[in-house]
């Protein structure tokens, strides 16, 4: 049995030839189209690891020369109401609407720098099913979701968002860790353009560290807050504004930390350009109007990672 992306897998009753269920191969895990494939199946539009049995057969579907071996975005392919694949390509009116593994599969692969195409291939798959999968809600395999940990760097319980309660960390150090301090523009590098960050200040209760979502604007850090709040404290002071990243996987990470005082944004002219390049709202919601920005006197940063052999 050989398949091409595309083709139809039909399940039939052996003693009628009634067609029990057919869906379409989106996913092949052999190079010479041999078994197991991925298959969306036309009645549940779920996409599931198929080893076909005695039951089952290809229905080939022509493949023009020239033309993509499937569409962009998977089919089934049927009669009556179910579309053909090749014949349309995609459903009509269907938006991405990623589950939470997609939407974790496609930040992991954007951190790692990595494209759809060239994470597939090293996952084993085919790249119309990773775009199914990060772009649609599915139930991958744990086959393939140990495929994609291994490329992506991270743990198939990462994936399924296991231990998103729990601090980060938890794992065992390595054998031999490296620690180094960064450079300025290493700190930049790991600032970005934004992110979520924790700021530490000095309220009537004593010292405080709390998270912001932040952004990066001619090498100060600015954040939304409201002017009751405690991020709020930070104007008129010193502060100091920490981001980090574990990765959990890989018992490595690193920190950069931002000292400088801090001001609140008054300026209308000022104001209109952090909202106009603001990447997110704030997270926790509400009325966070109130623009902090600090001034970076002191940058600093360290990584752990593998001691070189």
């Amino acid at each position: 049995m050989r398949a091409q992306l595309g083709d139809q897998l039909v399940v039939e009753s052996p003693a009628t030839g009634a067609t029990r269920r057919d869906g379409e191969i989106v996913g092949l895990h052999h190079a010479d189209g041999t078994p197991p494939y991925d298959v969306r199946w036309s009645d549940t539009d779920e996409v599931t690891l198929v080893f076909p049995g005695p039951d089952a057969h290809i229905r080939h579907i022509e493949h023009r020369p020239g033309s993509p071996q499937a569409p962009s975005r998977p089919t089934t392919h049927g009669t009556g109401g179910q579309r053909r694949a090749g014949s349309g390509g995609t459903r009509s009116g269907r938006v991405p609407n990623p589950g939470d593994i997609g939407r974790r599969v496609a930040a992991e692969r954007a951190r790692q720098g990595l494209t759809r195409a060239e994470t597939a291939r090293r996952a084993g798959m085919a790249p119309e099913y990773l775009a199914y999968l990060e772009e649609q809600p599915a139930d991958p395999t744990v086959a393939s979701l140990i495929n994609l940990a291994g490329v992506l760097g991270t743990s198939v319980a990462a994936l399924r968002g296991g231990g998103i309660d729990l601090p980060p960390g938890r794992g065992q150090a390595l054998l031999r860790p490296r620690l180094r301090d960064l450079g300025p523009d290493e700190c930049r590098a790991l600032l970005s353009t934004h992110g979520v960050g924790r700021v530490a200040v000095s309220t009537p209760d004593g010292p405080a560290v709390v998270p912001v979502n932040y952004e990066v604007v001619d090498d100060a850090i600015a954040f939304r807050t409201a002017p009751d709040s405690v991020p709020a404290r930070a104007v008129g002071s010193e502060v100091a504004f920490e981001v980090d990243h574990v990765d959990e996987a890989m018992s490595q990470g690193w920190s950069v930390l931002v000292v400088g005082p801090a001001r609140v944004v008054t300026e209308p002219d000022a104001v209109r350009r952090l909202v106009d390049r603001a990447h997110t709202t704030p997270w926790p919601g509400g009325a966070r109007e109130m623009w902090v920005s600090i001034e970076s006197t002191r940058l600093t940063g360290r990584r752990i990672s593998p001691a070189e052999k």
